[in-house]
């Protein structure tokens, strides 16, 4: 397991945290019936109703590639402009794009967390449409509008992705599709048992705690370097571990 390995699957936590936030979760009812146009009193009731799963089904994964093209294409745009400044200053100093995406990414978890709380950073911005236009295009435009927007649990989370993704461009596009991963594929499985999602409600904000925290140590160990040998401990032990088994 090397660098890359584990801040993929930081990534992925990352998306998955964005998902089960409160800001998404608790809303992720009022999402599918404004999607498919099913009121959430019948969701609630019929969602085990093969036609009501086969279409939230369907309109969830419209949704989500809408979420997803704008998702990827900022990580792409965050991958070149980070491939671009590496290019201009790499010759002075190599490790200032890691340097300043550490500290963003200590500040993002801190707020996350909620130790420290910022106003302008609590407020929602969306493309607020009255209707959602018919059909599975619709949908997809819907699912793009929402991903374009910033809420104060998912905006920072993904900023700081975008973050991770301009210090090392050379897996940025692979930070980016975990974090989608991460996100997606969740709200896929609750889409199919939508009666589940009561109990995740309740530790929501446990988990972003958690998730802030798991944000401030990976930007400490970015600003400082120490990414490097984390790996490498990691690696060892398994290794040792592997080898153990063997004996």
């Amino acid at each position: 397991m090397d660098l890359a390995q584990i801040t993929v699957w930081a990534a992925f936590l990352a998306g998955f945290i964005s998902f089960i936030s409160p800001c998404t979760l608790p809303l992720f009812p009022v999402y599918l019936s404004y999607i498919t146009g099913i009121s959430v009193k019948e969701l609630q009731t019929n969602h085990k109703s093969q036609k009501v799963r086969k279409q939230l089904m369907i309109h969830s994964f419209f949704f989500l590639l809408g979420v997803s093209s704008i998702f990827f294409a900022l990580g792409f745009g965050a991958t070149f402009f980070g491939q671009w400044l590496e290019d201009m200053i790499i010759g002075r100093n190599g490790n200032l794009i890691q340097q300043l995406a550490g500290i963003f990414i200590v500040v993002m978890g801190l707020f996350v967390s909620g130790i420290i709380q910022f106003d302008w950073l609590m407020k929602d911005r969306r493309f607020n449409v009255g209707k959602k236009p018919a059909g599975f295009v619709g949908t997809t435009f819907a699912g793009m509008g929402f991903a374009a927007g910033w809420t104060p649990c998912i905006g920072p989370i993904f900023a700081s992705i975008l973050m991770l993704a301009a210090s090392n461009p050379q897996e940025g596009l692979l930070y980016t599709l975990f974090y989608i991963l991460g996100f997606t594929l969740p709200f896929f499985v609750l889409t199919f048992f939508i009666g589940s999602t009561r109990f995740i409600v309740k530790y929501s904000q446990p988990i972003m705690k958690i998730g802030g925290a798991i944000m401030i140590l990976m930007g400490i160990l970015l600003f400082t370097g120490k990414m490097t040998d984390i790996s490498i401990f990691i690696l060892r032990l398994i290794e040792g571990t592997w080898l153990e088994n063997l004996g």
